[in-house]
């Protein structure tokens, strides 16, 4: 089943929020993955993007990703835009999901794991985000990729060292072998990055490897440059379904777009 969430417009300074989340099983017998789109209850312009794709099974990995989204909730229902730091929230986000879902395992039947990729934009147009495993944060502005994070697996170190391509890495035959996520014994991998003011063009979205799995970098772009928010949370998730051809996987997205304010008023049918 197919879920989409659109999200009301948010007006901040110099530009409009407009957002959309999906979420589909794809080919599995269950959902893993979790998907979350978060407005600061107090603080306009300050929302939270979470995407968790969970690992172990259809018990433990529900779990895995169920508790990053209920830490995910937890931290940012008691932070202050106005005075908290917005790196430690998600820092926090990482580190506490981990130790919850590794103390999680303890009793479930198989082992919970789950990758984390998360977005924090703040009122002053400040962005943060970070991730671990191969669920991605990708920032473009009017179609042209600015910045993407960089997938903590096997392939990833193959791309690394010049051994393979990019296009290579989609297809390789080990491209689901992570080095690091939440809920294994070692310390999850954390990657952080920081966007010192957002401009109105920009697009951000965080997604599992379920979606991104299926597009090129310039294919995205020009979904996201030519579509809303809902548009191309549809046409990504149908997309990625046909080209799985049977064989897909849980998929789950969350795209936060900004618009120039002038472009929104425009937008407002005027009557008098």
């Amino acid at each position: 089943m197919f879920h989409l969430l659109v999200a009301p417009d948010i007006m901040t300074q110099g530009y409009r929020l407009t957002a959309s989340t999906g979420i589909h099983k794809g080919d599995r017998e269950y959902q893993q993955d979790q998907v979350a789109l978060l407005s600061h209850a107090r603080v306009n312009g300050c929302v939270l993007g979470v995407v968790a794709d969970g690992m172990g099974g259809r018990s433990g990995g529900r779990k895995a990703s169920d508790q990053v989204m209920l830490t995910a909730r937890q931290l940012f229902e008691r932070f202050a835009p106005e005075s908290d730091d917005p790196s430690t929230l998600l820092t926090q986000l990482v580190q506490e999901a981990h130790l919850v879902i590794k103390l999680t395992a303890i009793s479930a039947e198989q082992e919970p794991h789950s990758t984390v990729a998360a977005f924090l934009v703040m009122p002053n147009g400040e962005c943060h985000w970070v991730h671990a495993g191969d669920s991605r944060v990708y920032h473009f502005h009017e179609g042209r990729l600015v910045r993407r994070t960089l997938d903590h697996s096997y392939v990833q170190i193959l791309v690394d060292r010049g051994e393979i391509t990019e296009e290579e890495a989609n297809n390789h035959p080990q491209s689901n072998i992570l080095v690091g996520c939440l809920g294994t014994e070692n310390d999850p991998p954390m990657a952080t990055h920081f966007i010192a003011r957002l401009r109105p063009g920009d697009t951000l979205m965080a997604c599992s490897d379920g979606v991104w799995h299926y597009f090129t970098t310039a294919e995205i772009g020009s979904v996201l440059a030519g579509l809303t928010p809902r548009e191309a949370t549809e046409f990504l998730i149908e997309k990625a379904r046909t080209r799985a051809r049977g064989g897909g996987d849980n998929l789950s997205l969350v795209i936060v777009r900004f618009e120039p304010l002038a472009a929104a008023q425009r937008a407002v049918p005027h009557t008098g």
